[in-house]
């Protein structure tokens, strides 16, 4: 997307057709979202957007999709047919049918999970699902599906990777700051994590290799004109490809010991770990529950993460250490000049107001 697109997209206002979705919060003593003019909140009871009831599957598949697109992620998402360049996340879903032994004609009992990790067989699937606390598996019509959604919102804003999302964006400056830095960390920092047995370390370095080197001819044979550029935008994948390689050194499939790179205690040989490709496929594995956040102390929702300094992190928190984020909006701050309050939170000059009466915060009000 280029600047002048992003511009007039953005001059488009969302509609408003819909019932209002429920608070989480509040629940009956909001009577549903009414969104703030600029702020990610509800104006009837004070909650975050967030924290009321989201939107459908197809629309967190299409912001995923988003996200993962022109990324070493893409593989997880499709193409959209006459979509125009759109692409979705091919989220992997998990039916698991019990049968239920009675005096009478057996019956069934199914159990959907609305995500669970891609690539592997039910067994292994089942195995990964059972060492994750149980509120928080994602089955389909419990909380912990709801949880899951809700986690979607908070740690991979839209707005923080499209700017047709973004109403603080003022400048063709701006505008450009944004693509330039979602392209960056798309390219270097994000992931997906990827489940398997300890050992299996080095058949997915093999496995990302390949992938990386198929995509790569796919997008040069697509379009001959654009394959230096298309090639030149794909040398980081491989060097990060190689360097995982080089520096992992002999498969670690020889080991007999495995230690969590979150919580150092034991993996053991029978349990599934969670790999993550930007940390290199060698020593760097993590008990399930480990897989967190290290700002936030969250489980990454569908195993997305931001890997910097050798650190995991969502995608809220990773995109606020390189850029401030306004305490009033929560968009991120792209203009060189803005205000920080004595407790060194950040805001877009013009946010930095009571939320009743839009007063500055410096000035008394009666609020």
């Amino acid at each position: 997307m280029d600047v002048s697109s992003a511009m007039e997209k953005m001059k488009v206002k969302p509609s408003g057709g819909g019932a209002a979705a429920v608070c989480l919060v509040c629940q009956e003593r909001c009577s549903g979202l009414q969104p703030h003019s600029w702020r990610k909140a509800c104006t009837v009871c004070g909650c975050g957007a967030v924290d009321h009831a989201p939107g459908s599957d197809v629309e967190d598949d299409q912001r995923m999709g988003r996200l993962l697109a022109d990324s070493p992620c893409a593989h997880l998402t499709a193409k959209v047919k006459g979509g125009g360049g759109l692409r979705m996340y091919k989220r992997n879903r998990m039916i698991v049918t019990n049968p239920v032994v009675t005096r009478k004609d057996p019956t069934f009992n199914t159990t959907t999970y609305d995500w669970a990790p891609a690539g592997l067989n039910q067994k292994l699937a089942m195995q990964y699902m059972e060492l994750i606390p149980e509120s928080q598996r994602p089955v389909s019509g419990t909380d912990g599906a709801m949880r899951r959604r809700s986690q979607l919102l908070s740690q991979l804003p839209a707005y923080d990777q499209d700017p047709m999302k973004c109403q603080s964006l003022a400048s063709d400056e701006e505008i450009s700051s944004m693509l330039l830095f979602v392209k960056q960390y798309k390219q270097e920092v994000l992931g997906v994590g990827e489940v398997a047995l300890p050992g299996e370390g080095g058949s997915l370095r093999e496995a990302a290799i390949q992938r990386t080197a198929k995509e790569t001819k796919d997008r040069s044979n697509s379009d001959k004109k654009d394959a230096v550029v298309h090639q030149d935008q794909s040398s980081p994948n491989n060097n990060a490809a190689t360097a995982a390689g080089s520096t992992n050194g002999t498969d670690d499939a020889t080991k007999t010991e495995h230690r969590c790179t979150g919580c150092r205690g034991e993996v053991t040989m029978e349990s599934p770990a969670v790999y993550a490709e930007r940390a290199g496929y060698h020593d760097a594995l993590w008990h399930p529950t480990c897989f967190l956040c290290s700002e936030c102390g969250q489980g990454l929702v569908d195993l997305v993460y931001f890997w910097s300094d050798q650190k995991l992190l969502c995608g809220r928190h990773y995109c606020q250490t390189v850029w401030p984020r306004c305490s009033g909006c929560d968009e991120l701050i792209f203009s060189p000049s803005y205000h920080t309050s004595k407790d060194g939170r950040t805001w877009h000059r013009h946010h930095y107001c009571c939320w009743k009466c839009g007063q500055n915060l410096d000035t008394p009000c009666q609020h």
